[in-house]
């Protein structure tokens, strides 16, 4: 079989120009390679586990938490675009997923709002804009409790889910905890790939391509499963309201009224009641992976609030 075998020079000259004029419209930061990376630091968390993590663009620091199993690069139409608009983003991997450790412990609100002390402190990172979908909400408020806003500007949840699921009896509306480990032992520890496969029309738009939901179901099956479990215990079993009431810097709520996942009235609409002064931004038809499905809308939206 050969190696190479030439195009047909006309052919050729097509695809040559085709590159050509995707070249010639590119902006010169995208055109041209960037100087390689001056800010290479391995983050490592208080019990030694390394947190992976992408570091692009200068200006202001805005700092990317994934949704429950998921990775930062969950975060890449937001990262690539914006860090090229004067903003410079952060995202790590949570530990257990993507490429941080997978210790097998410290999946607690009390231990990741730790680890993303760590990523803070050791990127020494100031005025930053903390941006949590879904789960990650209650990383940031559990964060801002225990090591207080100094570092922090502002903080946009989007679609965050909280801040209490669970009925407790000054909480009526919440939902049986039962159900909650129904889920887990029946779904997450039987078959979680077959989990996925049937929920990902749900938390996209039936517009979404079937490229994309296999990229995100590829992305969710390289987190660990002992983190998959004990990130929705500790995210079922929280009580974030005292933490998201405590929060003191200029917050925005961004959530879809389509959200399967976490309803907009249950969660964010109460992430918003009770930040004083937080704006609620709501998205019409939009599902819970709205950083997906709603690029252009968001980024516009992280960079309007981002920016000083």
């Amino acid at each position: 079989m050969n190696a190479h075998v030439p195009l047909p020079r006309r052919q050729a000259l097509g695809m040559l120009g085709g590159l050509g004029a995707v070249v010639a419209a590119l902006p010169a930061s995208a055109a041209t390679p960037h100087a390689p990376s001056q800010r290479r630091k391995t983050v490592t968390a208080r019990d030694g586990t390394v947190l992976f993590h992408r570091d692009w663009g200068d200006g202001r620091p805005v700092v990317f938490l994934a949704g429950w199993g998921l990775p930062s690069e969950s975060w890449a139409y937001q990262v690539a675009p914006l860090s090229d608009q004067g903003l410079r983003c952060v995202a790590y991997d949570r530990r257990g997923h993507g490429r941080s450790d997978d210790p097998g412990r410290g999946y607690d609100y009390d231990t990741l709002a730790d680890d993303l002390s760590a990523v803070l402190e050791t990127l020494d990172l100031e005025d930053a804009v903390l941006v949590g979908h879904s789960m990650a909400a209650g990383e940031i408020g559990r964060y801002l409790a225990r090591h207080g806003d100094a570092r922090i500007a502002k903080v946009l949840f989007l679609a965050p889910i909280g801040p209490c699921v669970t009925r407790r009896a000054d909480n009526p509306d919440g939902l049986d905890p039962a159900m909650f480990e129904q889920f887990r032992q029946g779904v997450l520890l039987r078959d979680y790939p077959r989990w996925l496969e049937e929920n990902s029309g749900p938390f996209l738009t039936p517009e979404t391509s079937r490229e994309m939901k296999d990229w995100i179901r590829g992305m969710m099956l390289t987190t660990s499963l002992k983190a998959l479990v004990e990130c929705n215990r500790a995210l079922t079993g929280a009580d974030m309201r005292g933490d998201v009431a405590a929060i003191r810097k200029p917050c925005l709520v961004v959530h879809g009224d389509r959200d399967a996942s976490a309803p907009l009235d249950f969660t964010g609409r109460r992430f918003a009641g009770l930040v004083p002064g937080a704006k609620l931004s709501i998205y019409q038809g939009a599902p819970h992976g709205l950083q997906f499905t709603h690029i252009e809308r968001l980024n516009a939206e992280i960079l309007a609030f981002a920016r000083p």
